[in-house]
């Protein structure tokens, strides 16, 4: 008699697989998902919020769970100090969105957690930044590591959705391709993949992910955004118009310089500087005259990640020396 084994049962034999060292995940007690903006919307669906406040100044993505869920929102402004301006009321039913921006906001997160209890944390830019009880937090991570998607959530919220697993396979070829072309490269691919993280649905983390994640060495990778953020900020202090305490920072996804000009992107780019806008989408949703309007041309946010060393951030400034 032919015998039928389960395809649960591992396999032995074949082709080697792609390796990486398994080591522990950052955050082993949080829920495992496919994006930042599905765990925004897996929080909205469990508190079952029917009404929220949001910045002016975030990404439009996370309009995608709000229009999906028919969420009524309002936007609110912050700011010169990127705090919110309080000047509403939270109904019952209501929520209020909080980003902590480029990961040097924890302490305004803190505030905020003293005031409401219907608050939720976007920590997209600040993976390193831990939870605070009760707060319900979003992580992404491939805002700070190699992977295609990924994003954890805290949550005391005691509700569960039944989900399925995704799956990454498809989602690499920017990856690979900055490995074997370089970065620029795999830009297009990059681009596609974007597109490929809209309006999916709430999954699981894929296995993939997963497992490189397993492989980050996130100590260095903490210690190296620390060192590379305090590096820039002792020569650009003085040239810096958004003024903020450095004297804790905790592995921040970037550094926030803000000065008048509207060309220093340009001739950065020039130099093989890349600096992403934050946030498009803002230009549209405010007018000229609004902070956050201005925040979105004329803020830079300076690359600082574990992939680069004293010697890059020195070539970042001498290219800033002759802009400045």
């Amino acid at each position: 008699m032919q015998q039928h084994y389960s395809t649960k049962m591992k396999p032995l034999g074949g082709y080697l697989e792609l390796q990486n060292e398994k080591g522990l995940d950052f955050y082993p007690d949080m829920l495992r998902l496919n994006t930042a903006r599905n765990a925004f919307e897996y929080i909205l669906k469990i508190r079952k919020y029917r009404s929220i406040f949001l910045p002016y100044f975030t990404c439009q993505v996370l309009m995608e769970p709000i229009r999906k869920l028919g969420i009524s929102y309002q936007f609110y402004t912050i700011n010169e100090h990127l705090d919110p301006v309080l000047d509403f009321e939270l109904e019952p039913g209501a929520c209020f969105l909080y980003t902590n921006y480029f990961g040097i906001k924890q302490d305004t997160v803190i505030g905020l957690s003293k005031k409401f209890k219907a608050l939720i944390i976007d920590n997209s830019q600040a993976f390193f930044s831990e939870p605070i009880a009760g707060l319900d937090t979003f992580y992404s991570c491939r805002k700070f590591f190699g992977v295609p998607d990924g994003a954890y959530l805290y949550t005391e919220c005691p509700t569960r959705l039944k989900l399925e697993r995704d799956v990454s396979f498809d989602r690499f070829a920017h990856l690979i391709k900055s490995i074997d072309l370089g970065i620029e490269q795999g830009y297009a691919n990059f681009q596609e993949n974007e597109k490929k993280l809209s309006n999916n649905p709430i999954r699981r983390m894929s296995l993939l992910t997963e497992r490189l994640l397993t492989g980050v060495d996130y100590k260095e990778c903490r210690y190296r955004r620390n060192a590379n953020f305090m590096y820039l900020h002792d020569f650009l202090l003085d040239y810096n118009d958004y003024v903020f305490d450095a004297s804790f920072v905790n592995g921040p996804m970037s550094y926030p310089l803000l000065t008048t000009s509207t060309e220093l992107r340009q001739k950065l780019l020039e130099k093989r500087i890349y600096v992403a806008t934050y946030w498009p989408n803002v230009l549209e949703w405010t007018t000229p005259k609004m902070y956050e309007n201005y925040l979105t041309r004329h803020l830079l946010a300076l690359p600082i990640d574990h992939r680069y060393n004293h010697s890059d951030m020195k070539r970042m400034l001498n290219a800033l020396k002759q802009l400045l």
